[in-house]
């Protein structure tokens, strides 16, 4: 460690946000450009190079912070974007979408705000790319062996690049125009320009991967007929089948799923569109989940010129502190957090009806109503309790234009011929089977990320592509590889 004292003597400090009033104008990154190299040696200095790093086991990647932390406060740039690509394809996708579980264990945080990893992270993987440390890695010989990966999410991405690195002829089947996955169409540039993703598309093909954009296995190419022709596949399709509210009033115009409405903002972004058909301007907006893609919803309805927005959320509102007896260090508590998108919301006064930063929680939905034509006007709600159970004389409604449902995702889509044309076996939860080398029941074919695991985060994305990609290199050259694995099919995440 660089500075012993570091973590008594510099107080935490995050990359800054730029200021409301000016980020809302436009779709680029909410952070104040350059303003993180300054502060990040510093608060790297923080890391206190801990006997047992517990934020290693908190990280399904199992990155080596302290060690990077230590470089970067010694200002080696080179030697810490070494240390953070060897367990880390995708660093910056992982700085700038990631909840930072790491955080929640780093050990300075059982008394003191955590080390900013995440920002460091980050930091790390713009200054690699700044200076050139990130060439095309392809590989000295090829293998002779081929592979599919169906799906180019951060799960895809990163088998296929392992897979193409270790010699094997990799390409990746996208169904969307472009490649990237809920990076691409869910995520909205100003969590993650879409320039970060660009350059790994371009360094991946430099490398030697093919990609195949607007080609989804089952319906525009036969998924037996694939399997076919390569010598493995691994599906990476992600878990895109949402989950419904059930309520009256669901069949109202005006009442859309979040990744019906995400996509059509990002294509105005890519320059596809003009304008998008569900554009949220001059609107009563309601979104009803109170996860990352609500808060991605809310922001992108503020930068649209909504008339309001309200974001509901059937949980309690949590503390600000940590609850040890409920969940103790090292897990991920559930705090009450402050996402950018939630700041805007609450400097702009967006939703009138909600307490302080477009939120209601511990609301439920009761039902929907709308007008003559058919299009939904308002969304009736009740507060409920810990078990969510109605409390009485707690109703009330809110106007609404537009309602967009963020309550998750529950497995691939069993509709759209892959799971019937491959003859896949499935969970009772829906999500697809396999054994403990990532394996499904058809013979070469192999299941990670959301798909297999169900919906998660995008460190545990790339930590399962990265794990399937040496499960496949195995079973490609008999038994060896040399690839990382840095989790199990079955490992979950640290819970109290």
């Amino acid at each position: 460690m660089a500075d012993p004292k570091g973590f008594l003597t510099t107080p935490r400090q995050e990359w800054p946000r730029r200021p409301v009033g000016e980020r809302v104008r436009d779709w680029d990154e909410v952070y104040v450009p350059g303003a993180l190299l300054p502060i990040v040696g510093p608060q790297a200095d923080r890391c206190m190079d801990c006997g047992v790093p517990f934020c290693h086991e908190a990280c399904p990647l199992g990155n080596v912070i302290p060690e990077w932390n230590d470089l970067v406060a010694r200002s080696d740039w080179r030697a810490a974007s070494d240390r953070l690509h060897a367990t880390n394809n995708f660093p910056e996708f992982t700085g700038r979408l990631c909840p930072a579980p790491c955080e929640a264990g780093c050990v300075l945080a059982i008394n003191q705000p955590a080390v900013t990893i995440k920002n460091v992270e980050c930091a790390i993987a713009d200054k690699a790319w700044e200076e050139g440390f990130t060439p095309p890695r392809p590989p000295d010989r090829l293998s002779g062996r081929t592979v599919a990966v169906i799906g180019s999410g951060p799960t895809g991405l990163a088998a296929a690049q392992q897979l193409t690195r270790a010699g094997h002829t990799v390409a990746v089947f996208e169904r969307d125009d472009r490649i990237g996955g809920l990076m691409r169409y869910g995520i909205p540039a100003f969590k993650m320009e879409k320039r970060h993703l660009e350059r790994r598309i371009a360094q991946m093909r430099a490398e030697g991967t093919k990609f195949r954009t607007s080609t989804a296995v089952g319906r525009d190419v036969d998924a037996a007929g694939l399997r076919a022709r390569y010598d493995a596949v691994v599906i990476a399709t992600g878990a895109t089948v949402w989950r419904e509210l059930a309520v009256p009033g669901r069949e109202l115009a005006g009442v859309h799923q979040a990744m019906e409405y995400l996509p059509l903002a990002n294509r105005v972004c890519e320059g596809d569109l003009e304008r998008s058909p569900l554009s949220a301007a001059g609107k009563h907006v309601v979104i009803v989940g109170g996860g990352d893609t609500g808060a991605d919803c809310l922001g992108t309805a503020v930068r649209e010129g909504a008339a309001s927005v309200t974001q509901l959320d059937i949980y309690a509102r949590p503390g600000a502190e940590r609850d040890e007896e409920a969940e103790p260090w090292p897990t991920y508590p559930r705090l009450y957090r402050l996402s950018a998108a939630h700041e805007e919301a609450r400097d702009l006064r967006s939703a009138p009806a909600a307490d302080a930063d477009a939120r209601l929680f511990a609301a439920s939905t009761l039902r929907l109503t709308g007008d003559a034509e058919g299009r939904v006007r308002s969304l009736h709600l009740v507060a409920v309790d810990a078990g969510r159970r109605p409390l009485p004389g707690t109703g009330r409604s809110l106007p609404a234009d537009l309602v967009l449902l963020a309550l998750g995702f529950s497995g691939p889509d069993r509709k759209d011929g892959l799971v019937g044309g491959l003859g896949l076996e499935l969970e009772p939860r829906g999500t697809i089977a396999r054994d403990r080398e990532f394996a499904t029941n058809v013979p070469g074919v192999f299941a990670a990320g959301d798909a297999a695991r169900g919906q998660s985060l995008v460190v545990w994305a790339i930590a399962e592509g990265r794990a399937v990609a040496a499960a496949v290199d195995r079973h490609l050259s008999g038994g060896a590889t040399r690839l990382p694995a840095p989790v199990g099919p079955y490992d979950r995440p640290m819970t109290p």
